[in-house]
């Protein structure tokens, strides 16, 4: 009998992305128990992965290696900056992997691909093509062994499915195999929210995604917060830089009873999503978590294709809107008070 593969995720960033790449570690484990799996991330996204790290109880990532480029790009010239790099390299090569998964077709992870220590017969595979409004070198396709062609409109998901099908050789996984994110008992067992300021029944807003034109509007934002308010419900509207707190502040200011908490990390975002009664929000990674711990969730989209990113897995999540087709407010309001009422 051949021994258990040695395989490798490479997803590196960002918020969302990465937690659309979780349902392949449960794929692999349900056919590969004994497998070992090891994920390459960028080290801000840690935390998203933390909870599935094998324990005595659960086998799930055997180790998380974590990548620091965005830090040691504006170190270059520190000492400690090659001496990490280095401490990284070393553990790329200290397993021999039979099995490479690079689901983000950008020449940075297909860098670390090339890195890593291979076996004597290692399948490297990676996306053959672009799909639609994602990010995409084509010159990554230099460091696979097997380049795996996806739809050109293919959610992120889907995506990440058929490349690890092809690289194990299997058949390609549809949306019959609902995909998992976290385990059940985690989700249901989440520590206590921490962050200050927050009072139950409380509503998250996540007003805030990279690009302008993805926003939602503020008259929207306030009209919707109104209606939660005059409901009893706390209206939170979260930040993650000083542009976007001033946006928060100017919202809560005109919503009885609003509040703008302080910044809070990614692994407190996990307790704050999970005590929140509903969590509305555009297309951007806290709203995408919501989705993935199967909390009740809206995902707004105003100037992206919802088929990309959309939580299909789920009736507690509704996705409205789509590629400039932002949905109106009473659209939200009437989805937010479905979601409420099932709660």
């Amino acid at each position: 009998m051949s021994a258990p593969p040695k395989i490798l995720l490479v997803k590196l960033s960002s918020l969302g992305d990465v937690l659309h790449n979780l349902p392949i570690m449960w794929d692999l484990r349900a056919r590969l128990p004994d497998a070992q799996i090891d994920w390459v991330v960028e080290e801000a996204y840690v935390h998203l992965l933390s909870p599935l790290l094998s324990r005595q109880d659960f086998r799930g990532i055997d180790r998380i290696i974590p990548f620091g480029l965005r830090r040691w790009k504006k170190n270059l010239f520190k000492l400690s900056t090659w001496h990490e790099f280095f401490s990284f390299c070393m553990s790329l090569q200290s397993t021999a992997y039979d099995i490479l998964i690079e689901t983000q077709g950008l020449l940075k992870s297909a860098i670390v691909c090339a890195l890593a220590k291979k076996s004597s017969n290692t399948i490297v595979a990676g996306l053959a093509n672009a799909t639609d409004f994602s990010g995409y070198e084509p010159l990554a396709r230099l460091f696979y062994s097997q380049s795996v062609q996806v739809p050109m409109q293919c959610h992120a998901v889907d995506r990440s499915r058929w490349v690890m099908s092809s690289a194990l050789d299997w058949p390609l996984l549809d949306r019959g195999d609902a995909p998992r994110f976290y385990a059940k008992d985690f989700s249901s067992n989440i520590w206590p929210n921490t962050v200050e300021g927050l009072k139950n029944p409380y509503v998250l807003c996540f007003h805030s995604t990279a690009r302008e034109s993805k926003r939602w509007s503020n008259d929207y934002w306030l009209e919707l917060g109104k209606d939660l308010s005059v409901r009893g419900y706390q209206v939170v509207f979260p930040w993650g830089n000083a542009s976007e707190k001033k946006v928060s502040q100017l919202l809560a200011a005109q919503i009885p009873g609003a509040v703008v908490p302080p910044a809070f990390s990614i692994e407190d975002a996990f307790s704050v999503i999970s005590g929140a009664a509903l969590t509305v929000g555009v297309d951007t990674g806290l709203t995408h978590l919501a989705a993935a711990l199967d909390r009740p969730t809206i995902e707004i989209y105003c100037d992206s294709p919802r088929w990309k990113t959309e939580g299909y897995w789920s009736k507690q999540i509704f996705n409205l809107g789509d590629m400039q087709k932002p949905p109106s407010v009473q659209e939200v309001i009437s989805a937010s008070l479905k979601l409420l009422q099932q709660s």
